[in-house]
């Protein structure tokens, strides 16, 4: 358990994996830069799904790099996990009172984070003794999509009420200081909602029902051919395909996410102990 003391000043440190550019990460400095002074250090490059991969013993580059808006970030040629640890321990002068990860372009919840570069890079700030929110934006396909004057059709990533609610979570955390008992928060909030009010939720068994397919699936053989590259003999390969599980428990952070449409925020330990097992012996 990591304790938190009540602070007037925070320093917070923000990464993800979507890379340094990418419009999440300089929505989570929007929602908090004006009640902390916040270091951006993130991966030079879209590292979704590599969970806590660490780089060690291997040269890393650190570029200093200019964000949209015209403040100052480092890029790293390493993963979420790497960049959080080289902004703790390297750019920054003082370790950060709080890390946030994110603010991701698609869901982490269930179970399935762990493979989630987002929040294992939370985790990997817990166990340098920081506690920290990884933030995502679930963009539901019906209504994310918005088509341009020339008729091509762009993902509109629109952070308004994660940068609301982030901001929020922050500003109660300066105030009150982090719960007792909680290492980090993984806070998921809708694009499509119908409730603003956040909901204190538990991990959905799974996220994503997943099928390993070759050159011979006719259903989705478009996305099969989608990655090759010209001429490539694909009788070899075979591709792993994830879908959204549909179904979830009430109480999940699925079930607020998906039919509730309103943001999610499970609070998470990464002692993962069973602590239940007493009789069972070897």
């Amino acid at each position: 358990m990591i304790l938190f003391r009540k602070v007037i000043s925070v320093n917070i440190l923000i990464s993800n994996d979507d890379g340094v550019f990418a419009p999440g990460i300089l929505a989570a400095k929007q929602a908090v830069e004006n009640i902390a002074d916040v270091t951006v250090v993130a991966p030079d490059e879209n590292n979704s799904s590599v969970g806590r991969r660490l780089t060690l013993f291997k040269h890393l580059k650190i570029t200093p790099c200019t964000l949209d808006d015209g403040s100052e970030a480092y890029s790293v040629s390493g993963s979420p996990a790497d960049s959080v640890v080289i902004g703790t321990e390297y750019v920054m002068k003082d370790k950060p009172d709080l890390i946030i990860t994110g603010i991701n372009q698609g869901v982490n919840i269930s179970s399935d984070i762990t493979s989630s570069g987002t929040v294992c890079a939370a985790f990997e700030a817990v166990s340098l003794g920081i506690p920290a929110i990884a933030a995502s934006l679930f963009m539901d396909p019906k209504t994310s999509y918005r088509q341009d004057e020339n008729g091509e059709w762009h993902l509109n990533y629109d952070f308004t009420l994660a940068k609301k609610v982030l901001h929020d979570i922050v500003l109660k955390i300066k105030n009150e200081g982090f719960p007792d008992g909680v290492d980090l928060f993984n806070l998921n909030v809708p694009s499509n909602y119908e409730s603003e009010e956040v909901k204190i939720t538990h991990l959905s068994h799974k996220m994503l029902d997943k099928k390993v397919i070759d050159n011979t699936d006719e259903q989705k053989r478009e996305l099969f051919k989608y990655h090759l590259k010209d001429n490539q003999n694909d009788d070899d390969l075979i591709m792993i395909t994830p879908d959204l599980v549909s179904e979830y428990k009430k109480g999940s952070d699925g079930y607020a996410l998906m039919v509730e449409k309103r943001p999610s925020l499970t609070p998470l330990n990464v002692d993962m102990t069973c602590k239940n097992l007493k009789s069972w012996q070897i």
